[in-house]
């Protein structure tokens, strides 16, 4: 793993600003304002994303419908013994598996922010996710590590968790995931810099397609100091792979 990560320390070394403007310029156009931005489709779309109006009960009597139809296309016979209660079953479990869909970043972090006289890296790693892969519905899962460097205020560790959690029980990719983590830290505390990896395998190229077991995909996201500062990136980076 730590080939890879010294493969994004490289790689970000020379990556410019979503605005154009290089880590160098931006402290003449405003580091704060740089670190501050985000894209509300990342943050606020597909938050609470069940219609209001469609109860859990009758979610959950669709996806029951529409799970018996797919036994009944690949041949299956879904009143058999073994399968009977099967549509039942997997109407509850996608529900789980999708439950980040009825959370937003508020719920999740709640009143969990709390002023510390702490100016240093914070970092909690080797956060295990499972998620279901937007293109085929198939899991993919990993570990997440995520760091950040408080200005006076911290978040509730366990926060850091939640607000992967809840961005991985969705229909996701893994490149989205780890924007839209960092991008909630920085909306929850206003740090100077939060840097986000993931490593994670993917069913969808283990278990079909190119069916290559083994195969690890990292992603980073780095923002503020961990970006402009190649000494906080090099701390961040040696955390996450230090065993």
């Amino acid at each position: 793993m730590s080939s890879s990560l010294d493969d994004i320390s490289d790689s970000l070394s020379s990556v410019k600003l979503s605005n154009g403007v290089s880590s160098q310029d931006s402290t003449r156009t405003g580091q704060d304002e740089r670190l501050l931005w985000r894209s509300d489709s990342l943050i606020d779309s597909h938050v609470g994303g069940c219609p209001a109006q469609m109860s859990t009960d009758v979610r959950r009597a669709r996806l029951e419908e529409a799970f018996r139809t797919i036994i009944e296309c690949v041949g299956e016979d879904p009143d058999r013994d073994g399968l009977k209660d099967t549509p039942a079953r997997a109407a509850k479990s996608i529900l789980f598996l999708t439950k980040g869909y009825e959370e937003n970043l508020d719920l999740v972090v709640k009143n969990a922010k709390f002023d510390e006289d702490y100016f240093e890296m914070v970092t909690v790693r080797d956060i295990e996710f499972h998620s279901l892969c937007e293109h085929h519905l198939i899991p993919f899962y990993g570990k997440i590590h995520i760091g950040y460097i408080p200005t006076g205020k911290v978040l509730g560790l366990s926060k850091l968790a939640r607000i992967a959690e809840m961005y991985t029980r969705r229909f996701q990719n893994q490149e989205r995931i780890t924007k839209q983590i960092a991008h909630a830290v920085v909306e929850a505390i206003r740090p100077s810099g939060v840097g986000v990896i993931i490593e994670g395998s993917h069913m969808c190229m283990s278990m079909r397609g190119v069916q290559k077991s083994g195969a690890e995909t990292m992603t980073s996201t780095m923002l503020g100091v961990f970006l402009d500062d190649p000494r906080t990136r090099d701390e961040f980076l040696r955390i996450c792979t230090r065993r």
